[in-house]
């Protein structure tokens, strides 16, 4: 049996090294446990950070040979696949729409809405710090930590956006915002199960935000789902405030499919434009009409 050069103990009554306690049976076995324990953590921590890094340059590599689209073009090869699962998610939210009535919708006061997704918010700061450094955003990496330490403290761990009321606004971004400011063209429109509209660079994004999440490795397991509930929580809460123009938009035009597509990438390539929200390729939501549709 060969065992961790990382364990220098000895047994504590023969002496003996560790390997030798162990083949004499006279090692304790919780004790050896304990005494691999720092060993395993150890490697966990380097495997998820090579699964990382891999990943990262994988994704750099995939999107290598995809190409800026021009002013108003959409990039939709995967259009049937797409199409397939835009009808999946059209009838998961018409299920739930219609599991959630208006009465039922009516009970939970305003406040306790705004909290769940202030406290959601709040947990998604952290990786708003770390995306913005790497896009080298020094002034909205430090608005992240202030509000972060002000709302987790006075804001009563985000249950209010008290760093608001102070004049620092919340700038969410993420790694697929990062991708774009390191030049990584968007890839090709995806419509993903459950989770609705993106492109290849924001799909990859998602992934990677999981990764990077500081959060991610300062909670425990049990934490870290709750989290993850919150987040899921203040996500529908979001949905639910914007039901009326989902359901316009999905039970309201001729081809849902081409409008939620639409909608999403002149949103998407706005906001991320920035102060160059003038360019071609950037047009206003607001703007759109979606008239026809």
């Amino acid at each position: 049996m060969v065992l961790s050069p990382f364990c220098h103990r000895c047994d504590p009554v023969t002496r003996l090294p560790l390997q030798a306690a162990v083949r004499n049976n006279t090692y304790d076995t919780e004790e050896l446990k304990r005494d691999f324990r720092p060993m395993f953590r150890s490697l966990s921590s380097s495997k998820t950070r090579a699964v990382a890094v891999l990943g990262t340059v994988a994704l750099l590599a995939g999107c290598a040979g995809s190409t800026t689209p021009a002013p108003g073009e959409i990039n939709d090869p995967y259009e049937v696949e797409n199409r397939r699962t835009h009808d999946f998610n059209k009838a998961l939210l018409g299920g739930l729409s219609r599991d959630s009535d208006a009465p039922r919708r009516a009970v939970i006061p305003e406040d306790i809405k705004s909290s769940a997704v202030h406290f959601a918010n709040n947990l998604g700061e952290p990786s708003t710090v770390v995306n913005s450094l790497l896009q080298g955003n020094l002034e909205r990496a430090g608005r992240g930590t202030l509000r972060f330490v002000i709302n987790s403290t006075v804001g009563m761990a985000g249950l209010f956006d008290v760093a608001g009321d102070f004049g620092l606004p919340e700038d969410a971004t993420d790694f697929g915002e990062t991708l774009h400011v390191w030049g990584v063209p968007e890839g090709n429109y995806i419509e993903l199960p459950v989770l609705g509209p993106s492109t290849e660079r924001d799909t990859w994004g998602r992934v990677v935000d999981v990764v990077i999440d500081p959060l991610g490795y300062a909670l425990t397991p049990r934490e870290n789902n709750i989290k993850r509930v919150a987040k899921i929580t203040g996500r529908a809460v979001e949905a639910s405030r914007l039901s009326g123009s989902i359901d316009a938009v999905l039970e309201g035009s001729a081809d849902s499919y081409a409008q939620a597509r639409s909608i999403y990438l002149q949103n998407r390539r706005y906001e991320l434009a920035g102060e160059n929200a003038a360019e071609a390729t950037a047009i206003d939501p607001l703007d759109i009409d979606t008239e026809g549709f």
